[in-house]
Formats: structure tokens, sequence, C-alpha cells
């Protein structure tokens, strides 16, 4: 059982200011928030007014790697919960959380990401991905929803600065080959609504995950891999 008091979220957030609001109405008011933020427009503002219990801004220019660690520095908690601002936790969250029976050996979980509306398709061949490769043996954590044990994530050395992408998913296969399970909670939901990156290729975004993710589970420390982020960003400015 993890019970929300055993999690602090955290979050990190780059011009977010229309989409932050959504995200914190779903996140139960007992739970402990960090946002740690690079942006140029409202969103720290916004968060102070619409959450300004139980949350922690931190004001850092930093790649999505740097600010998840810079959020894990700060956790106080023996969990941690990844998510990103254009998501919401699917209302039972908190419910499904505490009903889960974890073995003491259990240091990561991957959640499932839905949608609240548009591209269904693409995401029911995400969760049937993940089924698979959790069948398979292979990790298939998204940092829009996933947790992990904070003194195993800092015993694995944390994220890895130099990944731009992908970064979330990398973490899980260190913690597996550290000799922890990593376990697929599809009831553990939340739901994307900002889909600007599918927008721009559908296909493309399945076809980046995918490939550079089994990459760097085949080859961990391939610099051919790990190099740059393949477009990934770039197309979502364009």
């Amino acid at each position: 059982m993890v019970a929300t008091s055993r999690i602090t979220v955290v979050v990190p957030t780059r011009n977010e200011a229309h989409n932050i609001g959504t995200f914190l109405e779903s996140l139960p008011a007992e739970v402990r928030l960090i946002v740690i933020d690079s942006s140029t427009d409202e969103t720290p503002r916004t968060v102070v007014a619409e959450r300004p219990e139980n949350t922690t801004i931190v004001l850092a220019e930093a790649n999505i790697p740097e600010a998840r660690q810079l959020g894990a520095d700060l956790v106080t908690t023996p969990w941690i919960l990844y998510t990103d601002a254009d998501v919401e936790l699917a209302p039972d969250y908190a419910e499904q959380l505490a009903r889960l029976q974890l073995g003491p050996d259990v240091a990561g979980i991957a959640g499932s990401k839905l949608t609240a509306g548009g591209h269904e398709a693409y995401h029911d061949a995400f969760k049937a991905g993940q089924a698979l490769l959790d069948f398979v043996g292979i990790p298939a954590a998204t940092g829009s929803n996933m947790l992990v044990r904070t003194d195993v994530l800092r015993e694995v050395g944390g994220f890895d600065p130099a990944l731009s992408v992908n970064e979330d998913t990398e973490l899980m296969f260190r913690i597996k080959r550290a000799g922890y399970k990593v376990e697929y909670a599809p009831q553990l939901a939340v739901n994307s609504f900002d889909h600007r990156r599918l927008e721009s290729g559908a296909f493309r975004k399945w076809f980046h995950s995918f490939t550079r993710c089994l990459l760097l589970w085949a080859a961990p420390k391939s610099r051919l891999v790990r190099k740059g982020d393949w477009g990934y960003w770039r197309q979502l400015a364009h």
C-alpha cells in the first residue's frame, strides 16, 4: 500500500500557465507538491494562487532530467510521483494507489497515460505497448505517471542530466538492473489533455519513443543512442 501521505509529487514546468490549473485541480489537497519551474509566463504565480498549501516552487533554468532531480533532492517522503503539467490524475488515483500490494523489492511503479479526449487510438496503442514490454521484462514507464522509491533513486544515481528525453524510462532501466522490481500498474491512470506533440505527428512520436527506449535497453551506454533528443523538442517548437 502507498498512502498519499507517503508520496511527494514532482512536476517540471516551462510555460504551462494554460495547463497547470487543470492539473492542480486533480491533485489531492493533502499530497505534497514540488514544482521545478523554468517559465517566462505566469506558471509559478498561478501555482501559488491556486495551491498555496503543501506546495514548494523552485525557480531554476533546467532541462527535464535536471528539474526532476532537483525535485528529488528536496523530497523527504519514501516515494516520489513524477508527472507533468499537461495531464490530470484520474479521480480514483489515490484510491488505486492505496490498494497496491507491493513487495519490499519493488522500487518503481509505471502507471498508464490515457486521454481526457482526443487521440484515443494513440493512447490505446501506448497502453498496449506498455503492457507488452512489461510482459517481456522491460520496464515501460512514462514521466507523466511513474512512482519511484526515493532511497533507490538516490542509490542508482538519480536522473542522467545528459538525456533531454527518455530520461524517465532510462532511470527505471537502471533501477531494474540494480536488482529491484518495477511493476506496471495500468489502474493508476493519468489523462492527457494537451495533445500538441501528437498533433504534429502521432506516429512520429510513437516511433521516436519506442525506438529510443528499446535501444536504451539494449545498448544503455551507446553514445549514438544517448546523444541529443533526435528532434523531439524541435518537433514541438514547430
